[in-house]
């Protein structure tokens, strides 16, 4: 699993909180939530290996009953749609390599398009990979009790965002292509990778970036925020409304 020039929309800081710091040492172009993002997947993974090797079967009943996501259990226990984008599986490749693909892509785009909608992008990306498999579920029943953990849907979605803004400012995009081709095509080789939750994350990644570019031109302060907002209101909830339609064909309903 992994998984020019243009208008930024960063604002300054008076360097004050837990992560002014970072501020001072990189500036105003700070991959703040970037970091964030990390150290939380970070901390989750050493929480999820110490249950896993001092408590491993109540680490099984935590794993599969709330953290990951289970599509037939989803809707009950809605909070599944958000913490597994945090967890990975306990071995090191997985959330090695996720990480990686990160810091890859969100510095990059965390400064073209600004803190707070590089985290709402991520997040909705992540929804995004959930949805993919609650559609899977419907269409391949046997999807139904499936379970996956994992950023790999909101880190295809930031692929997918970068791909349209760099599209967006001429920016040659053939060795990103070649990149996502290659992450794509990696559960044919790869067992165990839950590649619905991939394109998921990339189709609304893409779409939600495409909504922020298209309404985010520059205007006044009240502009800016709704130039975010009401793209994040509308797709939360489209996303709601799919997965509750998804739902409808839950065996156990």
């Amino acid at each position: 699993m992994v998984n020019g020039t243009g208008t930024s929309f960063t604002g300054g800081g008076n360097g004050r909180g837990p992560l002014g710091w970072i501020r001072r040492y990189w500036g105003d172009h700070a991959p703040v939530v970037t970091i964030a993002i990390t150290l939380i997947c970070i901390v989750a993974w050493v929480i999820q290996m110490a249950l896993y090797l001092l408590a491993p079967l109540r680490y099984q009943r935590l794993l599969l009953g709330y953290w990951a996501f289970v599509p037939i259990t989803a809707i009950h226990e809605p909070w599944m749609f958000v913490t597994n984008i945090f967890l990975h599986a306990t071995n090191v490749s997985h959330i090695l390599f996720n990480m990686i693909t990160l810091w890859v892509v969100g510095p990059v785009l965390e400064n073209l398009i600004g803190h707070g909608r590089f985290l709402v992008l991520y997040m909705i990306s992540g929804l995004g990979g959930d949805l993919g498999l609650m559609v899977y579920a419907v269409l391949a029943p046997n999807g139904w009790g499936t379970s996956a953990i994992g950023a790999s849907g909101a880190l295809f979605g930031l692929f997918a965002a970068i791909l349209v803004v760099y599209r967006r400012l001429g920016i040659d995009i053939l060795s990103l292509v070649v990149w996502m081709g290659i992450n794509f095509c990696m559960p044919l080789f790869v067992p165990g990778i839950a590649w619905q939750d991939h394109v998921g994350g990339f189709i609304v990644g893409g779409l939600f970036m495409l909504a922020l570019l298209h309404m985010g031109r520059p205007g006044s302060r009240v502009h800016s925020l709704l130039s975010w907002l009401l793209p994040t209101l509308i797709f939360l909830a489209a996303l709601v409304l799919l997965a509750l339609g998804c739902n409808m064909f839950n065996p156990m309903r």
